[in-house]
C-alpha cells in the first residue's frame, strides 16, 4: 500500500493531489466538497471559489482503488513559461488542535511567522538571459530576516534583465481581493495554508502563421475537457510502475508531473520525506498562443492572420494583470469553522502587500 507523494497532472487539464493521512487528508476533502457544493447558496463560499483552484472532486486510479486523490484545477496551465511562488500565510502554522510537541516543531521552523505572518516555501523563476528556471526551496524562505524579507521576494519577480513591476501590481491587486474577502467573513479559519502566485516569465514576441493556429485550435482543448465543463475520464493515462525500494513508488503519469506543484510537493510524514523519485517530463503547451494575446493589424496578408503579440513589456497594463498573474489559495488540510475572523491570516496579507508594495516603490 505504497503511497505517492506529491501532485500528478492528468491529461485533461487537471491536476491529482493525493489525500493525506487521516485527519488532514479527510478535512480537506471536507473543505472542497463544502465550498464546491452545487447545492452551496452562501455568499461567502461561492465568492471563495474564485481564490482557490477548481475542484473535480475524488479520483481514484482503477489499478488502486484505495488510492484518493483531489482533482483540481492545473493553474500553471496557460502559462508558457510559469514562474511560480508558494508563500504560506498566517502567524501561525499550526492549528488550535496541535499537540505542545507539533508547535514547538512549527515554532522553531519558522520564528518569524508569528512577527511577519507569512513564510516563502519555495520558487520558480523564469530568467530571460539563461532561458532557464532558478528553483529555490524552503531553507531559502526560512533563511529570510525581517530585514532580507523585502530582496528575497523581489527575487521572485526578477527575470535576469529587469524587475517586473508589472506583475508585483498585480499580485498586490489580487492579495488585496483575498483580504477583503477575509474581512468580511467570520465562518472559516485558516492555519498552514498557502497562496500560489503565478506569472509568466516569458518575453517572447510570437507571429503565428495561419498553419500554427489551426494546428494549435486542433489540439488546444485539453482533451476530455468538454465545453459545458464536464471531465471526462482518462484513467488509462495513469501508470503506476512497480515498486521501488521501501515499497514506494516511483509514478509516471502520461504528461509528467505538473509544473504547478513541483516544488509544492510536501512529505507526508517525515519517513516519506525525499524518498519518492518522480518522472518529469516537459509539458508541451499547445495552446499557449491563445492566451493573453494582443492582436494587431500590422502584417495582415494572404497567409498571416493578425499578429499575436506576447511582449509584456509593452502591454497595456490592464491586459498583462488580468492575463497574466494567478494568485490562488492552497492546502487546506487545517482549516477550521470559526466565530471570528482570521486576523492571523489577515495579519499575513497585509504584512505581504506591504512587502511588494515596498519593493515596488523603491
Amino acid at each position: 500500500n505504497a503511497s505517492l507523494l506529491g501532485i500528478l497532472q492528468h491529461p485533461d487539464g487537471t491536476v491529482l493531489k493525493q489525500l493525506q493521512p487521516p485527519p488532514r487528508g479527510p478535512r480537506e476533502q471536507e473543505f472542497y466538497n463544502k465550498v464546491y457544493d452545487s447545492d452551496c447558496c452562501d455568499s461567502v463560499l461561492l465568492e471563495l471559489r474564485e481564490y482557490l483552484p477548481k475542484y473535480f472532486g475524488v479520483w481514484s486510479p482503477p489499478t488502486a482503488p484505495n488510492d484518493a486523490y483531489l482533482k483540481l484545477e492545473d493553474v500553471t496551465r496557460k502559462f508558457n513559461k510559469p514562474c511560480i511562488m508558494d508563500v504560506k500565510i498566517g502567524q501561525k502554522s499550526y492549528d488550535p488542535y496541535a499537540s505542545a510537541e507539533k508547535i514547538q516543531q512549527q515554532v522553531s521552523k519558522y520564528p518569524l511567522m508569528e512577527e511577519i505572518g507569512f513564510l516563502v516555501l519555495g520558487m520558480r523563476v523564469y530568467h530571460v538571459s539563461s532561458d532557464g528556471y532558478e528553483t529555490q526551496n524552503q531553507h531559502y524562505g526560512r533563511s529570510l530576516t525581517k530585514e532580507t524579507v523585502k530582496d528575497g521576494i523581489s527575487k521572485f519577480f526578477h527575470n535576469g534583465y529587469c524587475l517586473r513591476k508589472d506583475a508585483i501590481a498585480a499580485s498586490i491587486q489580487k492579495i488585496e481581493k483575498i483580504l477583503a474577502w477575509f474581512e468580511g467573513q467570520k465562518q472559516l479559519n485558516f492555519y498552514a495554508s498557502s497562496l500560489l502566485f503565478v506569472y509568466e516569465g516569458s518575453c517572447q514576441a510570437t507571429t503565428v502563421r495561419l498553419s500554427d493556429v489551426t494546428l494549435a485550435e486542433k489540439r488546444g482543448v485539453p482533451k476530455g475537457l468538454l465545453s459545458g465543463g464536464d471531465i471526462l475520464e482518462y484513467n488509462n493515462n495513469i501508470h503506476v510502475i512497480n515498486s521501488t525500494e521501501n515499497g514506494k513508488i516511483e509514478a509516471s503519469v502520461s504528461k509528467g508531473l505538473s509544473k504547478f506543484y513541483a516544488l509544492h510537493k510536501k512529505a507526508y510524514s517525515k519517513r516519506h520525506h525525499s524518498q519518492l523519485s518522480l518522472k518529469v517530463e516537459n509539458l508541451e503547451q499547445d495552446n499557449v498562443w491563445k492566451s493573453s494575446t494582443c492582436i494587431t493589424q500590422e502584417h495582415l496578408n494572404g497567409n498571416v492572420i493578425p499578429q499575436l503579440e506576447k511582449v509584456f513589456c509593452h502591454m497595456p497594463a490592464e491586459i498583462k494583470e488580468s492575463a497574466n498573474v494567478e494568485v490562488r489559495m492552497i492546502d487546506f488540510a487545517h482549516v477550521f469553522p470559526s466565530n471570528t475572523k482570521d486576523e492571523g491570516y489577515i495579519y499575513g496579507l497585509k504584512n505581504l502587500i506591504t512587502v511588494l508594495q515596498n519593493i515596488l516603490d523603491n
